[in-house]
């Protein structure tokens, strides 16, 4: 059912002071300039792994939303895992008979962080 890590959102207070960091401290570089998502609460910048698909998204709040919720109860930090999955039908179906707290939001399917041990996951279909 889970092929890879496909993604992990990290929740930072300051956008830009967090491209400071990773970019000059840990060698990573941005895709491209940071998106705003006011649908969903967010502003946005994309970290890529190698050429692998593979992402760091480093996510601060904009207005109210999961992201300010999380940030004002557990700070910085891990905000979830994204898991490529080859069938996220399948994949829900499967996870919902084995008892796991699903949120779906609009296309976006989390399994709840109760059900992951404190990680919230997200279960992404790439086609």
């Amino acid at each position: 059912m889970h092929k890879r890590i496909d993604h992990i959102v990290v929740r930072v207070a300051d956008l830009d002071k967090s491209l400071e960091d990773y970019e000059g401290k840990l060698g990573l570089k941005r895709r491209e300039d940071p998106v705003e998502q006011p649908e969903i609460g967010l502003r946005r910048a994309i970290l890529p792994l190698g050429d692998s698909g593979n992402f760091i998204e480093l996510a601060e709040p904009l207005g109210e939303g999961a992201i300010a919720n999380s940030l004002a109860k557990n700070g910085e930090g891990l905000h979830l895992v994204a898991l490529e999955v080859d069938d996220l039908e399948a994949a829900k179906a499967e996870m919902t008979a084995n008892g796991a707290r699903l949120i779906q939001a609009g296309r976006m399917v989390f399994v709840h962080p109760r059900d992951g041990h404190g990680v919230m996951y997200q279960l992404v279909q790439r086609d």
